[in-house]
């Protein structure tokens, strides 16, 4: 087989050519595609969840129990 980029001869089983480095195959797996963030939605639920055991706690602690 022959490099395609610089034309040297390779071994059939060659993964890239020895001489230029260039791959003999097309990649059989894409790239990691990170997961997009989203716009603040989970800091905005903690910070709700947050406020919202606050007031429960504030409101425990200066409501009159019996």
């Amino acid at each position: 087989m022959t490099c395609r980029q610089c034309g040297t001869e390779i071994a059939d089983k060659a993964l890239i050519c020895y001489r230029c480095g260039t791959a003999t195959t097309e990649p059989t797996h894409q790239a990691y595609a990170r997961p997009t963030r989203r716009s603040g939605t989970t800091m905005a639920m903690a910070v709700g969840v947050l406020a919202a055991l606050v007031l429960v706690a504030w409101f425990l602690l200066h409501s009159q129990w019996p």
